[in-house]
């Protein structure tokens, strides 16, 4: 036999062997069976959004000046859907604060109620907090709601400052907030600062170049350039803003670019300490109501990819009854999962 036709033999009789050997093998594998229908394999909840409110507020209350402006008197009345904070104007040379007594009509003021000023504010309003829902009164005393406390009710805000810090903190850190802040007022002179923080007249007049380079993006510096335009213009004026009704403030402020409609109901509750501000679109709030009214909370899960505890409607057939103190059943909704109501509930 040639070496050519031993070594085809041998080829052919390893085939053969290897053939066997599969088949073997075959015998004692697990039959495969393709499934009726195919299995779904679920993905991991994701952890609901965290409520932006803390920092941002934090942002567009702040308002500590670097020299005095007149104090309010020590005592004066409360305008319900006004604002009750004192107001500087952008160049801080002047502050305004509300001097007239509430002129709500009848029908829908809290009965059996003096006159509010800015010291029995918080008291009065907690008080009708509770006759509406005496569940809340363990989370009322447990909490301090300072915004609205005479203290509260005394500090300066300048709306331009206010605002612009609320979209410098827009999507990013309260660290990262802070130091492009600090970048963006280094910008300025001391001739072009009032208070600490540039003029809508000198933030125009700065080339976009330059404020891009204080850590703001485009957008930002397109948005904050905009607010000043429209305060050096005069489309918006603290005198707007101080009498203006809640619904005209609102739709004057959304309209400016960069300012939504969670922002500007964050300024016109903790920074313009308007009395009956309501936001259906901040999870903190729905989290709370939804607890509150004794739903499990941490068996909602999202749908649709967007986390809801609870619906828009049914926020505002709650909140309805709270008029015209929302703004602090608002505040105390974010409170509320730090008390136990279930001994009140069982009265």
């Amino acid at each position: 036999m040639s070496l050519r036709r031993s070594a085809r033999v041998r080829s052919i009789a390893s085939a053969a062997v290897a053939q066997e050997d599969g088949q073997h093998e075959s015998e004692h594998m697990p039959p495969t069976t393709t499934p009726n229908k195919r299995r779904k394999i679920s993905k991991p909840t994701a952890v609901p959004p965290i409520t932006p409110t803390p920092s941002a507020i934090a942002f567009m209350t702040n308002s500590s000046t670097t020299k005095p402006t007149p104090q309010p008197p020590a005592t004066r009345p409360i305008k319900l859907h006004s604002t009750n904070a004192p107001l500087l104007t952008p160049g801080g040379s002047t502050q305004f604060y509300s001097i007239h007594e509430d002129n709500t009509s009848p029908s829908k003021a809290v009965p059996h109620t003096p006159p509010t000023t800015n010291k029995t504010l918080l008291s009065t309003a907690c008080e009708h907090l509770i006759s509406i829902d005496p569940t809340l009164e363990p989370i009322i005393k447990k909490h301090h709601c300072k915004p609205f406390s005479p203290e509260g009710l005394a500090e300066k805000i300048d709306p331009f400052r206010a605002l612009a810090s609320g979209i410098i903190a827009q999507q990013v850190s309260g660290a990262a907030a802070s130091s492009i802040k600090a970048k963006f007022v280094a910008l300025f002179s001391t001739e072009e600062c009032a208070n600490g923080f540039p003029t809508p007249k000198a933030v125009v007049g700065k080339p976009m170049q330059e404020l891009r380079s204080a850590g703001l993006s485009q957008r930002k510096a397109e948005y904050i350039q905009g607010l000043a335009g429209r305060f050096n213009d005069g489309e918006l004026t603290v005198k707007g803003l101080l009498e203006g009704k809640d619904e005209d403030v609102m739709r004057e402020l959304v309209a400016v670019r960069g300012l939504g409609r969670w922002s500007v109901e964050m300024f016109m509750c903790f920074g313009l300490k308007r009395t009956d501000v309501f936001s259906t679109g901040d999870l903190g709030i729905q989290r709370g109501m939804a607890a509150h009214v004794g739903r499990d909370v941490g068996k909602l899960k999202g749908k649709g990819g967007k986390w809801k505890y609870m619906s828009e409607k049914e926020m505002e057939e709650i909140g309805e009854k709270f008029r015209p103190y929302r703004s602090l059943f608002m505040w105390y909704m974010w409170r509320v999962e730090d008390v136990d109501v279930t001994a009140v509930q069982d009265n």
